[in-house]
């Protein structure tokens, strides 16, 4: 199972001519493009059933795909959509407040991710309560994906210590995260080549023992 070549084709033509008159005129190409999305979802969902119990086969790709259509009412970019396609997958589709996956497919923005994105209060005291108390585990759960703490996404990350830690805490700056994420880049290559599935497959595998980790920080 792969992203189809057509699928990448239409994504292209669209970045080049991103207005309505244009993608009414190509819907079919669109409606191609997202059903051959939407399989590939579905077929990695039920990959995922077979190592993560959080990820059930009750789970549709509709409810896990975000919509192209981009919100613009306050954005200086008025173009309407987006020319990618995401899919957030958990227990609640694309709206789960907590750990999920994570599928960006689109021109040269290829990648998948695993982890918890912009916790709420609540869950980000959790997240880092546990990693003061457990930082060893993070380093133990990180290295059997063959990843460290430096593989660690560090969008949105603070400049100062977060309330009740200072800077001298040897974990300081894994606690500065607002997000605790891990993500692969992928080529269009990549994507479209045949063991596509298998190989996303293969890095959310590896990613697992990261987003337990967080999982058994919330409780979940």
């Amino acid at each position: 199972m792969h992203i189809a070549k057509e699928t990448m084709s239409f994504l292209r033509e669209l970045r080049e001519n991103n207005n309505r008159e244009w993608f009414i005129a190509n819907k079919d190409a669109y409606d191609k493009a997202q059903a051959n999305v939407k399989d590939f979802i579905t077929a990695l969902i039920a990959e995922l059933t077979t190592f993560d119990p959080h990820i059930n086969n009750e789970i549709k790709a509709s409810k896990c795909l975000f919509r192209i259509y981009r919100d613009i009412r306050f954005s200086k970019d008025k173009t309407p959509y987006k020319t990618w396609f995401a899919a957030g997958i958990s227990v609640d589709g694309r709206k789960l407040d907590g750990p999920e996956y994570y599928l960006h497919i689109g021109p040269e923005n290829n990648f998948i991710a695993a982890g918890y994105w912009r916790p709420e209060k609540q869950h980000l005291e959790a997240i880092r309560q546990e990693i003061d108390y457990n930082s060893g585990e993070l380093v133990k759960v990180l290295a059997e994906g063959d990843f460290t703490i430096a593989d660690l996404s560090v969008e949105d990350k603070l400049k100062r210590p977060p309330a009740g830690y200072t800077e001298d805490d040897p974990n300081i700056e894994v606690l500065k995260l607002k997000s605790f994420i891990i993500h692969r880049s992928l080529s269009d290559a990549e994507v479209t080549a045949p063991n596509a599935l298998q190989n996303m497959v293969g890095i959310t595998k590896r990613i697992y023992p990261f987003k337990q980790f967080i999982h058994q920080a919330l409780d979940q």
